[in-house]
């Protein structure tokens, strides 16, 4: 696991511009879903683009690195017929890389990209813009995090694999640096098999 670690801050450092470039377009769409941004209003020579490239640099330049592991999906069992569970795979593991910035607020605000194995055993990749509003926990060092986040998503199983904006909640509880996270997929309709997906994962910053 540290090899891997190092193999992707290392990868992170070499492939700078590129990386950067390519979050920020992503991060450009996701917060067309309405996420906070730092609008410039008393300046008209910015426009939402480059406020919100603007944004995202400030995340990326200033916020501590982030390692993300991931290893539960939950499906509702209200949701899922018994056949239908046994077919699903549960074990959502997998790997991510991020920048998480406490703004002056208090509050969290990371970049993100995150590959984990997906409810079909196919790789489910994920990149994205999240806001927690952090709620410390009196004398304890933990925090509680309430906020959501707005992604870019490319699974097989849909759009055959052409990444698609997917919004979510998202808590989180631990302390700055360690957090146990959740995000959850609410179920779409009232038909079985569908939604009712809780993803555990952890998010450790360096």
């Amino acid at each position: 696991m540290t090899n891997t670690i190092s193999r992707l801050r290392a990868s992170s450092s070499h492939s700078g511009n590129r990386s950067k470039a390519g979050l920020l377009a992503a991060m450009t769409t996701v917060c067309a879903l309405g996420m906070p941004l730092a609008a410039h209003a008393d300046d008209d020579k910015y426009s939402l683009w480059q406020s919100t490239k603007d944004h995202m640099s400030n995340i990326w330049d200033k916020g501590d690195d982030a390692i993300y592991l991931s290893g539960v999906a939950h499906h509702g069992r209200g949701t899922y017929t018994k056949d239908k569970l046994d077919e699903l795979n549960e074990h959502a593991w997998g790997l991510g890389y991020g920048k998480t910035l406490r703004n002056e607020k208090g509050n969290d605000e990371s970049l993100y990209g995150f590959v984990i194995k997906d409810s079909h055993r196919h790789p489910q990749y994920m990149a994205g813009y999240a806001y927690e509003w952090v709620f410390p926990v009196a004398h304890t060092g933990l925090e509680l995090g309430l906020g959501g986040t707005a992604m870019l998503m490319s699974r097989q199983d849909y759009f055959g694999g052409v990444p698609f904006p997917v919004p979510l909640p998202l808590a989180s509880i631990g302390t700055k640096k360690a957090k146990v996270m959740f995000a959850y997929v609410p179920r779409l309709s009232s038909n079985k098999n569908n939604g009712d997906v809780l993803l555990i994962f952890g998010r450790i910053e360096m």
